[in-house]
């Protein structure tokens, strides 16, 4: 007999005889079946009983029921009752031993469906009956080459123990590239549908746009699905409020479902192509825009170059500086009445500005005039001017310390005005005047040398 609890069994039965068959039909010959009688064989008359183990019985052969078989049987029916007897004794001895071997068959099988189960595979929405015997559903799925990953399901789960009548579903994962009210994201679904994803996603689908058709087929591979859901957007404009429901892709979209058209140079407070979000609200601005053109100076630069014929602190201008002019254009523009700052947008340069040149001396300056420097200089300076050398009389004809005029200033080598001069320049020019002309040049003060 095999060790293995699943090996199939096949039995084979001889047909029963019926003495009421024709002799003359053959199919008993076609049959070369045996039976074997597990029994001794007659012994005779019973002998006395002997001590010692009982010999094993033999295995007799009994012929295959033929047509003279079938003869034979007859006659024996047809002997008296007491010879019938003893053959129907016999005939029950052969069969027990064919019994034991039916019930042993018959207990084996047993074992063998009772291991057999009878259960439905359903992959992907496609169902099959399969008989099995894995012991549990992670079993069974490795038998039938049914490979799952992370994102997808099996239910029940892999560990669960397999029954007969048992129902398995297996449900592939599939990728979707979601573009929700602008926000891409990819995620996983084992809807077979895009209707089925959205539900399965918790994507309200009530009045929103749909880059697919809700019954279009989600394949193994994914697909790229794009949703606007329908939101709340209020628009302002002209002084009134438009609320809308919407799935437009941007806010210029919602705005002309609002009713409201944007003309010229009109614009909205945020960005025309951004995503209109739920609850925004959006305001039209009405602009009108013009251009105003203005003229501008344009600043020289100025350019000191030494002078080693001047005296150190001396400058004098060599170039006069000239300023440039520019044109400047701005665009003017008014948002729903309401002026607002000038915005450049354009400048053109009529005249370059030239530089001033300046040049400054570096020659010391001498301290000593003979015949001046014995003198109260700062005395008659205290009284001309109070000490200041910049000091400027009310008239601005006298300047300086000792409140010379320019062409006098000038004529004593001199430049520019005697106020802008170093006070030490202002006194050797002072002396040198005095040297000329004595102390008339200063008649209400002269007389403090």
């Amino acid at each position: 007999m095999s060790n293995s609890q699943y090996e199939t069994y096949e039995t084979t039965y001889a047909p029963a005889y019926d003495p009421s068959y024709d002799d003359s039909y053959d199919a008993w010959q076609d049959h070369s079946y045996e039976s074997y009688d597990y029994r001794a064989p007659d012994p005779g008359p019973e002998p006395a009983p002997a001590s010692g183990p009982e010999p094993e019985p033999e295995c007799v052969q009994i012929p295959a029921p033929g047509r003279a078989g079938a003869r034979r049987s007859g006659r024996g029916r047809k002997s008296s009752r007491g010879a019938a007897a003893p053959e129907r004794h016999e005939a029950m001895r052969r069969l027990v031993p064919q019994a034991l071997v039916v019930a042993f068959l018959a207990g084996g099988t047993s074992a063998f469906v009772a291991n057999d189960k009878a259960v439905q595979l359903i992959v992907d929405g496609k169902p099959r009956t399969l008989h099995t015997f894995a012991d549990d559903v992670g079993e069974l799925l490795a038998d039938e080459g049914v490979d799952v990953g992370a994102h997808d399901i099996v239910a029940p789960t892999s560990g669960t123990a397999l029954a007969s009548g048992d129902e398995i579903a297996v449900r592939y994962g599939r990728p979707v590239h979601l573009t929700l009210d602008g926000e891409r994201r990819r995620v996983w679904t084992t809807a077979r549908t895009v209707d089925g994803a959205l539900q399965q996603l918790g994507v309200r689908a009530e009045g929103a746009h749909l880059s697919a058709s809700r019954s279009s087929r989600i394949g193994r591979d994914g697909l790229a699905l794009d949703v606007r859901t329908e939101r709340t957007v209020t628009i302002m404009a002209d002084g009134r409020e438009r609320t809308i429901r919407t799935n437009a892709a941007t806010v210029q979209e919602a705005v002309a479902e609002s009713g409201v058209t944007l003309r010229g140079q009109d614009t909205t407070s945020v960005a025309p192509e951004s995503f209109p979000r739920d609850g925004q609200t959006v305001t039209v601005m009405r602009v009108t825009g013009t251009k105003e053109v203005r003229e501008e100076q344009i600043p020289f630069d100025v350019e000191k170059t030494d002078d080693p014929s001047l005296f150190r602190g001396t400058e004098v201008v060599a170039q006069a500086g000239q300023q440039g002019l520019r044109r400047v254009t701005y665009t003017v523009r008014t948002v729903n009445g309401v002026k607002q700052k000038p915005r450049r947008v354009g400048t053109e340069v009529v005249r370059e500005p030239q530089k001033r040149v300046v040049k400054v001396g570096t020659k010391p300056m001498p301290m000593s005039v003979a015949g001046a420097d014995d003198l109260n200089w700062g005395s008659l300076a205290h009284c001309e001017s109070g000490g200041r050398p910049g000091a400027v009389d009310p008239s601005g004809t006298y300047g300086g310390l000792y409140q010379f005029d320019t062409r006098t200033w000038q004529a004593l080598g001199g430049s520019g005005s005697p106020q802008n001069a170093p006070a030490a320049e202002q006194t050797f020019r002072a002396k040198k005047l005095y040297v000329q002309r004595g102390a008339s040049p200063w008649p209400h003060c002269g007389s403090r040398l």
